[in-house]
């Protein structure tokens, strides 16, 4: 029998996945979460051999979880159910040991054979995702190019974000108008919003 744990915020997702699984004969749904933290504690206390993460949760989302699990608990494989397959998602997922990345219109036939897959060792990815991030090529933002757009994401002024990133305001100025460029943005704005869509920023 395969331990699985559910991981969405949305109740009603994980009710109707958690349905569909317990259909499965050799899976059982050991343990729910709707935030990250709730999902690190329950693979702690439950020990499931599957993780199944909602990329977006309150707190942790499902990357730094999936992070922390590989860190801390190695033995549990987890796996990545989106609403927003974004290619940078994706690459990102993959770095931190995910071992499968689906969006949510799955079937669910398709999401317990992909269970039973990375339960075996096994890695993977759909396919139409793939090829997106083939597409899209790797961020042409540095790390610390992104770390200040995304402190800025939320509007705040100069100031504020120089405190935030522990730089000077000069500096990240300079840092947003280089990623502004590099993402043929006007302004820090719309190089927002071109990396959310492309999954560089969170």
């Amino acid at each position: 029998m395969i331990r699985v744990l559910l991981a969405d915020d949305e109740h009603l997702i994980r009710g109707a996945l958690a349905q569909m699984l317990e259909l499965e004969d050799d899976l059982s749904v050991v343990a729910q979460a709707a935030t990250g933290d709730e999902a690190i504690a329950a693979c702690r206390r439950d020990a499931p051999d599957v993780a199944v993460l909602d990329l977006q949760m309150p707190g942790l989302d499902g990357l730094e979880v999936a992070e922390r699990l590989h860190r801390e608990l190695p033995e549990v494989a987890c796996m990545i159910v989106t609403s927003h397959g974004r290619p940078g998602h994706l690459k990102r997922a993959l770095a931190v040991g995910v071992r499968g990345f689906l969006p949510k219109t799955t079937s669910a036939v398709t999401l317990a054979e992909v269970v039973r897959t990375v339960h075996a060792g096994g890695r993977h990815v759909d396919p139409e995702l793939a090829a997106e991030a083939i597409a899209a090529g790797d961020t042409p933002l540095t790390p610390r190019e992104a770390d200040v757009l995304e402190a800025a994401a939320d509007g705040s002024p100069v100031d504020r974000v120089a405190g935030r990133v522990h730089l000077s305001p000069g500096t990240v100025r300079n840092y947003l108008s280089t990623a502004a460029a590099k993402l043929g943005a006007a302004n820090r704005h719309e190089a927002v919003a071109t990396a959310r869509r492309m999954g560089w920023i969170s």
